[in-house]
């Protein structure tokens, strides 16, 4: 039998949270082995199908480090403009909202994000991780991952046979290393599904987004860059629905589906044609009760998932990352273990408090946000009212929504 491939760290997951993290221990001259389920073609989905994400100014110099920022085949559409509003279907907003502007925080302040269509991320991701020559990819590649006190053992199906030191859990809600650990999680559903898409619009959005609190949950715009096949002024939707209600909302005719995002978003924006996929997907959040086990480490959804009221659920994987990478780049170049259990209990230590409190956070708005309670609807008009009229507190929301105030 050859001896096995020695690795520094296994990952295992290559989303944008795990490939992106490989790729930054890679370039700081760890070897990495990267194992998934599926297959990573060079382009994934060929056509624009409407999902986006929202990449946090915070989380920029860890997508740049990584190579992965650089990579990316189509330009970004920046966030300068915030509006946060009140609102019952088919009426106008509230008067009291909340208005943030990224400029106000002075003039190097740059955008709040970038909205990243998603087949260029993984378009991205996938030409870095085939181009540094510290990873190795085995993908699709089922793995049986035996982790020890002295060492994490790979035996790849089919194929080689790896070690690491540390083995990164980063395949989602669901990760299969999380429960062999024998984590436990906890589980919040909302009764809530979230409702995806994009839609080209007759006037420009100014690169503003906007966050339209309505009793079935909050709906989102997010201005996009302009593309070829889609249009040159276009926005992505995150539109959360009561799950009955959204079941029939998806089976309608495009006119019919156009009319419903009209009658949420308003006429801000002109007409709207909706362009690409939709896409749908139950909400509900995940805590993990510990983020690290012998020789492994928790890292995005396998540790975490919220509400996509606040759009920041990839930038708290991304804060995992960093936070990760930072303290693996440190001890590589000591010479130390990656895998010892003080390295992973000061991981734990600098995630555990930002996610719980994200969890509680996003948890804590939709409960609040997501009901046509005439009090409740009162007292948060006058709190998003407030908050935009007491400069401090508005800057830290809006240091909050950058991702600046918790990304390291």
């Amino acid at each position: 039998m050859p001896a096995p491939v020695q690795y520094d760290v296994c990952v295992v997951g290559a989303g944008p949270v795990g490939g992106t993290l490989a790729c930054r221990l890679a370039e700081a001259g760890l070897r990495v082995a990267v194992v998934d389920r599926a297959a990573l073609p060079p382009m994934e989905h060929p056509d624009f199908d409407g999902r986006a994400y929202a990449i946090a100014t915070g989380s920029l110099p860890f997508l740049e480090a990584s190579g992965v920022w650089d990579a990316l085949p189509a330009p970004s559409g920046p966030i300068a403009h915030i509006r946060v509003t009140d609102g019952r279907l088919g009426r106008p907003a509230s008067r009291l909202f909340l208005d943030f502007q990224a400029a106000a925080l002075g003039p190097d302040a740059g955008p709040f994000g970038w909205m990243v269509e998603a087949r260029a991320l993984r378009v991205a991701l996938n030409a870095r991780l085939h181009a540094l020559p510290a990873i190795a990819v085995f993908a699709p590649a089922e793995a049986a991952i035996a982790r020890e006190s002295g060492g994490v053992s790979i035996a790849i199906a089919g194929g080689p046979s790896l070690t690491a030191r540390l083995v990164v859990a980063a395949e989602g809600r669901n990760s299969p290393l999380r429960a062999a650990a024998g984590i436990p999680v906890t589980r919040l559903p909302y009764g809530q599904t979230g409702i995806v898409c994009a839609v080209a619009h007759e006037r420009p959005h100014e690169q503003t987004a906007l966050e339209h609190f309505l009793p079935a949950g909050p709906f989102a715009q997010l201005p996009m860059a302009p593309s070829a096949e889609a249009g040159p002024d276009l926005s992505a939707i995150v539109w959360t629905e009561r799950t009955a209600d959204a079941a029939r909302i998806l089976a309608l005719d495009p006119a019919r589906f156009a009319a419903e995002l009209t009658r949420r978003l308003g006429d801000h924006l002109g007409a709207i044609r909706p362009v690409g996929r939709r896409w749908s997907y139950p909400l509900s959040a995940m805590f993990a009760h510990r983020l690290v086990a012998t020789r492994l480490a928790l890292v995005g959804d396998a540790a975490h998932g919220i509400h996509p009221i606040a759009g920041q659920g990839l930038n708290l994987g991304f804060r995992d990352a960093i936070a990760l990478a930072d303290l693996l780049i440190r001890a590589h170049a000591a010479g130390e273990d990656l895998g010892a259990p003080g390295l992973l209990a000061r991981y734990q230590r600098a995630r555990r408090a930002d996610n719980l409190l994200m969890l509680l956070v996003t948890d804590g708005l939709d409960r609040l946000f997501s009901t046509n309670n005439p009090v409740l609807r009162l007292g948060r008009d006058l709190g998003l009212a407030a908050v935009d009229r007491i400069p401090p507190l508005k800057a830290a929301f809006m240091r909050q929504a950058m991702g600046l105030a918790t990304s390291r």
